[in-house]
């Protein structure tokens, strides 16, 4: 029987430089999700009069792109199962870069609409493939700390968002499309993605799932010491003996093992979303207008949920070096919960104006510290650790697609729910679907905090 080698050590500097390198060119296709989900906060106060928005229409325009995504996810697992994941992000770099380009220059409600699905088929394709290309890139010891910097690139581009709609909005506001240039400069790192993958190694485990056994052994030289390299080889050569080259099918999840991880995958996509999280990301400035904030005031203050949120992200990425995935994932959602809940109750118990406000501020702020610093980089990282690789990309892609559909469902739903029952009704929701997400991470997550992905799959295998 094979036994499986302690995970390798930590990589020697040079190699850790292409490592670093190549991840962090990666990890521009989350500063492209961030950016092109972020900067629909600030832009559409300005598209309600250009282009003539209702509650309807708004939560259309902000949810259409979600839809994309949803379908962008879906089908990027599969196609990083043939194609690559290096070839595939390449392919949605100019996907990018055509629907930034498309919802700058739309004229109405119906093209920004099909803009917002193209761009989302491209965010929701990155969302996919680039943890799990990170996630096989990296060594195990450092596994969380490098496929969360997928999270810590997706909140800096939500930061980048914020930061250039205060300038444009607080410079340019009293002119007319001003958004049209908020949403254009996210045609600048898709340029940038395009280009940098090009000079970025394959995953040697997607050469080695098509038996491309030397072109893997190569890629891993590149980025681990020839001793590691060698035993992560063998490690990944065993486990996938007897298991054929081929895409990963919907019938393999037939495997009633494998079923069990799909649900894990589908369940943990949606306990990230219900937390309320793109309610706050998509609808922030509005939200604290509605507090007491006037709409520049909000888009400068707004850039606070964006500097928290980054802040949060580097304490995550230590803290999973630290601590369990559970633990970390639990404390996530309690926070979320308690944060919404006050904020649920000032809206009832303070008057529209300063208080308010700053108390509907600082209570976002708390909750974003909480979801994208636990929450979100638990849920990226696990979802790249526990599907088996030859069932990975689907696997992926499948989770992915019902987390976007409930991020669909967020977005399309929220102006009409604070329309009709007001802001603390909406957010009392959210928290009592937080509660059902915390007892479902207690029941059901797996740990896998410092094993290697083979290891992973073994202990699902005996679960």
């Amino acid at each position: 029987m094979h036994q499986t080698p302690t995970a390798p050590a930590v990589p020697t500097v040079g190699h850790r430089n292409t490592l670093r390198r190549a991840t962090w060119i990666a990890t521009l296709g989350g500063f492209l999700f961030g950016y092109d989900t972020g900067v629909i906060n600030g832009a559409l106060p300005y598209m309600q009069d250009d282009l003539g928005l209702t509650p309807f229409t708004e939560g259309l325009i902000t949810s259409s792109l979600l839809f994309g995504a949803a379908f962008g996810a879906l089908g990027a697992g599969q196609l990083a199962d043939r194609l690559g994941r290096r070839r595939l992000l390449i392919i949605l770099a100019g996907v990018f870069l055509l629907g930034a380009a498309g919802t700058a220059a739309a004229p109405g409600v119906g093209l920004m609409v099909l803009a917002r699905v193209v761009l989302g088929l491209a965010v929701g394709g990155a969302s996919a493939v680039v943890p799990m290309f990170l996630a096989e890139l990296a060594p195990a010891a450092r596994r969380g700390q490098v496929v969360t910097r997928d999270q810590l690139m997706i909140v800096s581009g939500q930061l980048a968002a914020f930061v250039c709609n205060a300038v444009i909005g607080n410079l340019w506001g009293e002119e007319g499309n001003v958004w049209r240039w908020m949403l254009l400069v996210a045609t600048l790192p898709a340029i940038a993605l395009w280009i940098g993958m090009n000079f970025v190694p394959e995953s040697p485990r997607w050469l080695g799932s098509k038996g491309r056994y030397a072109q893997m052994l190569t890629e891993l030289q590149r980025i681990r010491s020839a001793e590691d390299a060698q035993a992560e080889y063998e490690e990944a050569k065993a486990l996938a003996s007897g298991v054929p080259t081929r895409t990963g099918r919907l019938k393999d999840f037939a495997e009633p093992w494998l079923m069990r991880v799909l649900l894990i995958g589908m369940g943990l996509s949606i306990v990230q979303q219900i937390t309320g999280v793109n309610a706050i990301i998509y609808y922030g400035t509005q939200i604290l207008a509605d507090a007491g904030f006037g709409t520049e005031a909000a888009l400068t203050a707004n850039i606070a949920n964006g500097v928290v949120s980054v802040g949060a992200a580097l304490l995550g990425i230590w803290l999973l070096g630290k601590v369990g995935r559970r633990p970390m994932l639990m404390t996530g959602l309690i926070g979320t919960c308690s944060t919404l809940a006050i904020i649920g109750v000032a809206s009832i118990l303070l008057p529209e104006g300063p208080a308010r406000g700053f108390t509907v501020l600082s209570m976002t702020v708390l909750f974003l510290a909480f979801q994208q610093g636990a929450v979100s980089p638990v849920t990226w990282l696990m979802l790249s650790e526990i599907f088996p690789l030859r069932v990975r990309g689907l696997g992926i892609g499948l989770s992915v697609f019902v987390q976007w559909m409930a991020n669909f469902a967020v977005g399309f739903s929220f102006p009409m729910l604070m329309s009709a029952l007001g802001i603390s009704t909406t957010f009392f929701i959210f928290v009592a679907l937080g509660i059902c997400a915390v007892l479902f991470v207690k029941r059901y997550l797996p740990e896998t905090r410092g094993l290697s992905l083979e290891e992973v799959e073994l202990q699902l295998r005996r679960a």
